[in-house]
Protein backbone atom coordinates (compact mmCIF):
# COMPACT_ATOMS: atom_id res chain seq x y z
CA UNK A 1 0.00 0.00 0.00
CA UNK A 2 0.74 3.66 -0.73
CA UNK A 3 1.70 6.51 1.27
CA UNK A 4 -1.06 8.43 -1.28
CA UNK A 5 -3.46 5.50 -0.59
CA UNK A 6 -2.87 4.93 3.13
CA UNK A 7 -2.88 8.95 3.59
CA UNK A 8 -6.39 8.24 1.25
CA UNK A 9 -8.09 5.65 3.62
CA UNK A 10 -7.01 7.90 6.40
CA UNK A 11 -8.98 10.86 5.35
CA UNK A 12 -11.87 8.41 3.84
CA UNK A 13 -11.85 7.13 7.68
CA UNK A 14 -11.03 10.67 8.98
CA UNK A 15 -13.97 12.31 7.02
CA UNK A 16 -16.59 8.81 7.85
CA UNK A 17 -15.44 9.79 11.17
CA UNK A 18 -16.58 13.22 11.55
CA UNK A 19 -19.98 13.03 9.92
CA UNK A 20 -20.24 10.31 12.55
CA UNK A 21 -19.41 12.71 15.38
CA UNK A 22 -21.56 15.25 13.47
CA UNK A 23 -25.19 13.11 13.34
CA UNK A 24 -24.30 11.82 17.17
CA UNK A 25 -24.42 15.42 18.27
CA UNK A 26 -27.40 16.13 16.58
CA UNK A 27 -28.76 13.27 17.88
CA UNK A 28 -27.76 14.05 21.15
CA UNK A 29 -29.69 17.55 20.91
CA UNK A 30 -32.43 16.27 19.40
CA UNK A 31 -33.02 13.74 22.39
CA UNK A 32 -32.28 17.72 24.78
CA UNK A 33 -35.14 19.12 22.58
CA UNK A 34 -37.31 16.17 23.13
CA UNK A 35 -36.64 15.41 26.57
CA UNK A 36 -37.70 19.55 27.20
CA UNK A 37 -40.44 18.82 25.69
CA UNK A 38 -41.61 15.80 27.66
CA UNK A 39 -40.57 17.71 30.67
CA UNK A 40 -43.58 20.49 29.68
CA UNK A 41 -45.74 18.19 28.33
CA UNK A 42 -45.79 16.13 32.13
CA UNK A 43 -46.15 19.53 33.89
CA UNK A 44 -48.77 20.75 31.67
CA UNK A 45 -50.67 17.26 32.53
CA UNK A 46 -49.74 17.71 36.43
CA UNK A 47 -51.21 21.46 35.95
CA UNK A 48 -54.32 20.11 34.48
CA UNK A 49 -55.00 17.44 36.82
CA UNK A 50 -55.06 19.82 39.57
CA UNK A 51 -57.50 21.98 37.31
CA UNK A 52 -59.69 18.96 36.99
CA UNK A 53 -59.46 18.46 40.68
CA UNK A 54 -60.25 21.60 41.84
CA UNK A 55 -63.11 22.13 38.97
CA UNK A 56 -64.62 18.55 40.50
CA UNK A 57 -64.73 19.89 44.03
CA UNK A 58 -66.17 23.38 42.97
CA UNK A 59 -68.98 21.53 40.59
CA UNK A 60 -70.22 19.10 43.82
CA UNK A 61 -70.30 21.98 46.02
CA UNK A 62 -72.68 23.77 43.28
CA UNK A 63 -74.58 20.61 42.84
CA UNK A 64 -74.98 20.06 46.63
CA UNK A 65 -76.22 24.27 46.99
CA UNK A 66 -78.13 23.57 44.01
CA UNK A 67 -79.96 20.65 45.67
CA UNK A 68 -80.32 22.69 48.82
CA UNK A 69 -82.03 25.50 46.43
CA UNK A 70 -84.53 23.14 44.60
CA UNK A 71 -85.09 21.49 48.41
CA UNK A 72 -86.25 25.06 49.56
CA UNK A 73 -88.26 25.83 47.01
CA UNK A 74 -90.08 23.07 46.97
CA UNK A 75 -90.72 23.51 50.76
CA UNK A 76 -91.89 27.53 50.04
CA UNK A 77 -94.11 26.21 47.36
CA UNK A 78 -95.95 23.26 49.80
CA UNK A 79 -96.03 26.08 52.32
CA UNK A 80 -97.38 28.37 49.95
CA UNK A 81 -100.11 26.40 48.66
CA UNK A 82 -100.90 25.38 52.33
CA UNK A 83 -101.33 29.11 52.92
CA UNK A 84 -103.18 29.67 49.86
CA UNK A 85 -105.69 26.65 51.24
CA UNK A 86 -106.04 27.69 54.95
CA UNK A 87 -106.87 31.48 53.28
CA UNK A 88 -109.53 29.42 51.20
CA UNK A 89 -111.06 28.03 53.55
CA UNK A 90 -111.01 31.39 55.92
CA UNK A 91 -113.03 32.94 53.00
CA UNK A 92 -115.26 30.15 52.54
CA UNK A 93 -116.27 29.96 56.57
CA UNK A 94 -116.80 33.73 56.55
CA UNK A 95 -119.04 33.77 53.52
Amino acid sequence: MSDNELEDGLMAATARFDRAMARLDQSVKNLGTRMRQHNRIEVDTQRLVQERARLATELDKASARAKRLDDSAHDVSRRLVEAMETVRHVLAKAE
